[in-house]
Formats: C-alpha cells, sequence, structure tokens
C-alpha cells in the first residue's frame, strides 16, 4: 500500500512537471522590433509621352518581410517575397498574386496599439482584377489623393496586417509615398509631383515565430 502511495505520487510530480515544461514553451513570446524602410520604388515616373502623359516601365517591386530585403523580379513566381509595389496597388503573395500564402487586412487603430492579432480577423487574399487583400482606392484602404493638390497622402490611423507568403504575421505602416520620406507641399512642380512619387517610406514589425503577437 506504502509502494503504491509513492508510486502515485512520483507519477504526480512527474505530471506536474511536463504540464509546466509545456506551459512555458507554447507561451513563449520572441521579442519584436519594427523597423523602417525608407525610399522603396513602386513603378516610378521614368518620363513623359508626347501627350504629357506620365510613362513608367509597368514593373512591381517586390519585398521579403521575413529578410528586410528586395526581391529580384526573377523571383516573382517563389514565395521569396511577402508584398509587392506597384504604383498605390500592394499584392500580398498569395491568391492570383502569388503561389504563397499571403493575405491581409487593413487594420484601424495606431500602429504601437497592435500587440495581438485578433483570433476573429479575416484575411484576404487577392482576386485580381476586381480586388486585392489590401484595398485599392482613395480613403478605402491607406491613402486619400487630393484632387487640388494631386497629392498622395497616408491615412492616420491605418496598419496594414499582412499574413506572409510562409504563413507568418507581420504588421505595417505607411509614412510616405514621396522620395525622401516628406510628402511635398502643394505648391511644389507638378514635374516634381510626378517623379518623386511612387517611393515608399514604410515601419513594420514581423513576428518569425508564427504567432499573432508582437
Amino acid at each position: 500500500m506504502k509502494k503504491s502511495l509513492q508510486s502515485i505520487a512520483l507519477i504526480i510530480v512527474l505530471a506536474t512537471s511536463v504540464i509546466a515544461c509545456s506551459k512555458s514553451d507554447t507561451t513563449t513570446v520572441l521579442p519584436v522590433t519594427a523597423v523602417t524602410v525608407r525610399d522603396i520604388p513602386a513603378d516610378t515616373v521614368v518620363g513623359l509621352s508626347s501627350q504629357g502623359m506620365p510613362i513608367t516601365n509597368g514593373i512591381y517591386t517586390f519585398y521579403s518581410l521575413e529578410k528586410n530585403a528586395l526581391v529580384p523580379n526573377t523571383d516573382s513566381a517563389s514565395t521569396k517575397w511577402d508584398i509587392a509595389f506597384m504604383s498605390t496597388r500592394i499584392l500580398t503573395n498569395g491568391g492570383t498574386s502569388g503561389v504563397g500564402l499571403g493575405g491581409a487586412f487593413v487594420y484601424t487603430g495606431l500602429f504601437d496599439d497592435l500587440k495581438t492579432i485578433s483570433t476573429d480577423s479575416v484575411f484576404k487574399t487577392d482576386n485580381a482584377p476586381t480586388s486585392y487583400a489590401i484595398t485599392t482606392g482613395s480613403g478605402k484602404g491607406w491613402y486619400t489623393y487630393d484632387q487640388l493638390t494631386s497629392l498622395i497622402t497616408p491615412l492616420a490611423g491605418r496598419v496594414l496586417v499582412i499574413r506572409t507568403a510562409s504563413g507568418k504575421y507581420a504588421k505595417m505602416e505607411i509614412t510616405c509615398y514621396y522620395k525622401g520620406g516628406t510628402t511635398l507641399p502643394a505648391s511644389a512642380t507638378d514635374m516634381d509631383k510626378l517623379t518623386k512619387q511612387r517611393y515608399y517610406t514604410f515601419r513594420y514589425a514581423y513576428q518569425p515565430n508564427g504567432t499573432k503577437t508582437f
């Protein structure tokens, strides 16, 4: 009887230890630091046609949030990139845009206040040409366009929540659309407004452990 009680006590101790270890392992969250990326070109204007229309090369710029690096266009059909830029359009690597697990939604709130992605959040995927995970159009997604000044300005309190090509998560805030990281004044020349636009400055935080907590 005494040995039986000792055996039961030992089992309880071991079980408690296993549970404690498991709980510790599953609740570990790696620290995440936001990084700032400047002047990412997004099919910039390279000239004007004889009719005065802007000329571009018509190509996307691909970017890896995991590596914090540009990805060559030759890898556009791979999972090496997470987001791609062309003018005001941003693609994610999934749906009709890529072979990855990518998706996104636009969160209304402050970047620093977004600590955890809600479990009921719905990640959209690109479905070109009718819709995109990151909504396009003035006032509908991340920016507004002022017809009087012809300037594009990021909307305050809009955060892009992104599921990467590998199925991990990041949050991103676009802070400027013009070269140098400062929105041009309304008095800037038309040529400056054309040639200095389509340069993204943004900050983002990427969670490498696959959790939805930043």
